[in-house]
């Protein structure tokens, strides 16, 4: 099956050149269905202020039981009925934060033959990329990105991330190890909330040195006619959780809650948590994975970083045994977490698709 997936089906085009070039109509290739569009009929609520649940992340371990204690609830009930939450106080420097994401900026504003040295292939999908999914003639994201391997160490490659600008690779390494450490700790939360022992979920990830980390920057250019389009199509996160640095000036994460999508105003210095499809399957569908997308506007470019916390490639994962019981069985049969990313890969982004359809029945 890798076989397939050794290059592109067709020509791959930068969005920010496209979106460079002045063009007044974007490119049939990046139309949207009707349905699909951000403001379509049955797409459309109206705006409502409601944002994702935010947790003081430092309360979690306060010396005050009570804090500790509704610290822990919020985490749990956001892990049940959003998917999503945005975290503060979360101990990565807020410096750090910022000049990882400036140093990523200046990246996509390199001239293209430069970024071209890390164009990616579907094999890996690690470099300089354009396009998820190998279906020839797909309609396309209004985006580029950058994806890069952080975890294990075996599969980090230094070489394969930015030399120019000349202090990205040492920022991402410094920014990677405090943003895994942070999600180690998320997920032993996790894990307690449950009712499982701290340890297990990480366990089922492989444990701390086997987990998989990787680093994907995503642009989202400017776009002449962002009703027709979105910067990435509704999914929800094949791995394990994925945390995410977003634009804080430039809202565009849309994440569907009861039918409707709702725009997540980002808290500044804030990180955004989402529970992703292996958690949903370990956790016997207590936590859910959510569907979002990505809406791009007429104004302003964004850039925000996602790292996603996976299994390790070849761990099989299943629901915990303790959270299956005759009255709760096991909603999900057995799957190595490769098996999985290929089958996503393979198909593209189709909302939540891909994990409702291994519900046993």
């Amino acid at each position: 099956m890798m076989n397939c997936l050794q290059s592109w089906p067709e020509p791959v085009v930068r969005v920010q050149s496209l979106a460079a070039s002045g063009i007044r109509a974007i490119p049939e290739r990046y139309i949207k269905p009707p349905s699909h569009r951000p403001l379509s009929k049955n797409n459309f609520s109206p705006p409502q202020d409601v944002n994702i649940p935010v947790i003081d992340f430092q309360n979690v371990f306060s010396d005050d039981q009570r804090l500790r204690d509704e610290a822990l609830r919020d985490i749990y009930s956001a892990c049940r009925e959003w998917g999503f939450f945005q975290v503060v106080n979360h101990g990565v420097s807020h410096e750090l934060m910022k000049r990882t994401s400036e140093v990523w900026r200046e990246f996509f504003n390199l001239p293209v033959e430069v970024k071209q040295e890390y164009a990616n292939t579907p094999a890996t999908y690690e470099g300089y990329g354009s396009r998820l999914g190998v279906e020839k003639g797909a309609i396309l994201d209004w985006s580029d990105y950058f994806f890069l391997n952080y975890m294990p160490v075996s599969l980090r490659n230094q070489n394969k991330w930015p030399a120019t600008p000349a202090s990205c690779r040492e920022l991402v390494a410094e920014y990677g190890s405090e943003v895994v450490k942070l999600c180690g700790k998320l997920m032993k939360v996790f894990s307690m909330n449950l009712g499982l022992e701290e340890d297990s979920l990480l366990n089922a990830f492989g444990g701390e040195e086997n987990v998989g980390a990787g680093l994907r920057v995503n642009y989202y250019p400017k776009c002449p006619q962002p009703d027709l389009t979105l910067g990435l199509s509704p999914h929800s996160d094949p791995g394990g959780m994925t945390l995410l640095l977003p634009d804080e000036n430039v809202a565009g994460l849309q994440v569907c809650r009861k039918g409707s999508w709702l725009t997540v105003k980002p808290i500044p210095n804030a990180f955004i948590i989402n529970i992703g499809d292996q958690l949903q399957v370990l956790s016997n569908a207590i936590y859910q994975s959510v569907e979002h997308r990505v809406i791009v506007n007429s104004n302003s470019d964004r850039v925000s970083l996602a790292l996603f916390y996976n299994p390790k490639s070849d761990s099989v994962i299943e629901p915990s045994k303790e959270l299956v019981s005759d009255d709760r069985p096991a909603l999900y049969p057995p799957m190595r977490f490769d098996e999985y990313r290929l089958y996503v890969r393979t198909k593209g982004l189709c909302g939540k698709e891909q994990v409702e359809s291994l519900t046993i029945s």
